[in-house]
C-alpha cells in the first residue's frame, strides 16, 4: 500500500521519489496533506447532492488521466465537488467536463464526446489531463498554502512526460500561474516579465537541452464563464485545435 503523504514535506518526498506516472498517481490519492482540503472532499462524498443520492463518491484525491506519453497536457483548476471528487476522474461527471471533452472530441483529441465514468471507455491517445490542485476545495477555491503543498505533484507530473510534451493548455488564472511555476521549477526559461494569461495567451518557453514547449491559456469551461458566453464552443475548439497543430509533428 503507498504510504500516505501527510504534510508539506512529505509530499515533496513522496512526489520526488516517484520513478513513473502509475505510481505516481498512485500516491496522489493517499494524499492527506491539506487538512481543510480533506474534510470538505470527505463531508462532500457522505452528504451527497441529491441528484447523485445512490452514488459511491471518490472522496479522495484525483488522479491525472490520459496518456502516459503525451504532446499535450492540459491543467485545471481543481477537482469538482460533484464532478471528479464524485467520479474519481479529471474534469469527469460535470457540466465544465462535457465542455471540455465535448471539445477535445470535436477537433480529434478524444475518444468519445463524454466522460461520465472512471469505466466509460475514453480514450485520449496525445493529451494528459492534470490539475493545479488535486482535491474538491470548498466554493472551488482552493488556498495558495494549498496549491503550493499540491505543487510538487504537478511537478514530477511534468518531468516525467517531459520527453514527449509540446504544449501546455492552462484552464483559467490559477492554472496559468500553476503552470509556469512548475515549468520553471522544471528547467524552463520563463520570458520577462512574466507572462499575463489570457484566453488564447500562448508562451514559447526554451529548456536547454528538450527544445520548446508551448503554453497556451483557454477560459475554464466554468458554468461561470459558459453560461454567461465569455467562454463558446468555437472559442475553446480553436484553442484545441491550436494545440493540436504545434504538437503535430
Amino acid at each position: 500500500m503507498t504510504a500516505s503523504a501527510a504534510s508539506p514535506a512529505g509530499v515533496s518526498r513522496r512526489a520526488c521519489a516517484t520513478a513513473s506516472l502509475e505510481v505516481l498517481n498512485e500516491a496522489i490519492c493517499a494524499c492527506r496533506a491539506c487538512p481543510r482540503l480533506v474534510g470538505w472532499r470527505e463531508e462532500v462524498a457522505v452528504a451527497k447532492r441529491a441528484a447523485y443520492a445512490d452514488d459511491t463518491y471518490w472522496g479522495a484525491p484525483v488522479p491525472s488521466f490520459g496518456s502516459d506519453r503525451p504532446s499535450i497536457l492540459i491543467v485545471g483548476l481543481a477537482p469538482g465537488a460533484h464532478g471528479a471528487n464524485r467520479t474519481g476522474r479529471m474534469f469527469t461527471g460535470d457540466r465544465s467536463g462535457d465542455w471540455l471533452f465535448g471539445s477535445l472530441h470535436r477537433v480529434g483529441l478524444a475518444a468519445s464526446p463524454a466522460s461520465t465514468s472512471r469505466s466509460d471507455g475514453q480514450r485520449l491517445e496525445t493529451v494528459r489531463i492534470t490539475a493545479a490542485v488535486r482535491c474538491a476545495p470548498p466554493d472551488n477555491k482552493p488556498t495558495t498554502a494549498e496549491r503550493d503543498t499540491c505543487a510538487p505533484w504537478l511537478d514530477r507530473e511534468i518531468e516525467l512526460v517531459a520527453t514527449e510534451l509540446r504544449v501546455v493548455v492552462a484552464l483559467g488564472g490559477f492554472a496559468w500561474a500553476a503552470a509556469l511555476s512548475t515549468l520553471a521549477r522544471c528547467g524552463w526559461s520563463l520570458p520577462k516579465p512574466r507572462p499575463r494569461f489570457g484566453h488564447g495567451a500562448q508562451v514559447v518557453l526554451e529548456r536547454n537541452g528538450s527544445g520548446s514547449l508551448v503554453l497556451l491559456g483557454c477560459y475554464h469551461p466554468s458554468q461561470q464563464n459558459t453560461f454567461t458566453g465569455r467562454l463558446t464552443e468555437p472559442m475553446l475548439d480553436r484553442v484545441f485545435t491550436n494545440a493540436r497543430q504545434i504538437a503535430s509533428p
